[in-house]
Parts: structure tokens; sequence; C-alpha cells
């Protein structure tokens, strides 16, 4: 009875460890998960900045959907591409001041917020501040793109 009572002991103690280590093996793959897609969500920002509009597009999905304007949807790469151009126009730079990532398999949402300097056509400065969501896929070849993005998220509370 001792002898059953030990091996027990041992297969439980196996199978916490066995589980500790599978947990926390699945918490390292959700951070390097939450980091890629953190990581595309800084590339859009950064293009934008740079005033990039190929690379911001590089970060979406073909068909994406984007909140061009609070209550303005605007939908596939050559709607994106033409409410960028409008939009860097004022040479705006995006600065991400807290985000979180929520993932369910191959989709994502990442929610922040931010700060943004502009400069209006007559030249006074733009100020703006707002909270953004995101819905990413991971695609086949690994790679996380954006599908949704809607910067105004924060409009309806206005």
């Amino acid at each position: 009875m001792r002898q059953n009572s030990i091996h027990s002991l041992i297969c439980l103690a196996g199978l916490l460890l066995s589980s500790t280590l599978t947990h926390a093996d699945t918490q390292g793959n959700t951070a390097m998960e939450h980091a890629q897609i953190q990581s595309i969500v800084d590339a859009n920002n950064a293009a934008v900045s740079a005033g990039d509009i190929e690379a911001a597009l590089a970060t979406f999905e073909p068909n994406a959907v984007m909140v061009a304007q609070p209550g303005m949807a605007v939908a596939g790469t050559s709607a994106l591409r033409a409410a960028f151009r409008q939009f860097l126009a004022i040479n705006p730079k995006v600065t991400v001041t807290g985000q979180d990532v929520i993932q369910a398999d191959d989709l994502a949402l990442h929610s922040f917020t931010w700060k943004m300097a502009a400069s209006a056509p007559d030249g006074s400065p733009i100020e703006q501040t707002g909270f953004s969501t995101v819905v990413l896929r991971k695609q086949a070849d690994g790679r996380w793109l954006m599908v949704i993005d809607n910067p105004f998220a924060d409009a309806i509370l206005k």
C-alpha cells in the first residue's frame, strides 16, 4: 500500500510539473504572439509618422476596414490608400501612450491610447488624443495583419 502511495505521489508530481511547464510554455508563446501583434501596430504608427503610405498599407489585409474619421469607414486597399493620403497631408506624428492585447487563436484585439501632433494646412498646430481598437488576424505565413482599425473608438463617448 505504501509503495502505491509513493508511486501515486510521483505520478502526481510529474503531472503537476508537466502542467506547470506547459502553462509556462503557453505564456511564453502568448507573450511572443502579443509582441508580434504590437509590432504590427507599431509599424503602422511609425509608417504614418514617416509619411509612408505603402508601409502603412502593408500592415493591413487587402480587404481591411478602417475608420477614416468618426462615422466614416473605408474598406479595401484603394480606399485605405486615399484615406491615408488625406491624413498624411497634415504630417501626423503618433505616439502610443498605453496598450493591451487580447488574443483568441488567430484573432487579436489590440487596444491603445494615443497622442498625435500635426500641422493644419495653415501651419497651425493640431494636437489630439484618443483611444484606438484594432482587430488583427494571423496569416497562413504566421504574420499578423490588421483587419479592422478604428482610431476613433472613443468617439462614441463624446
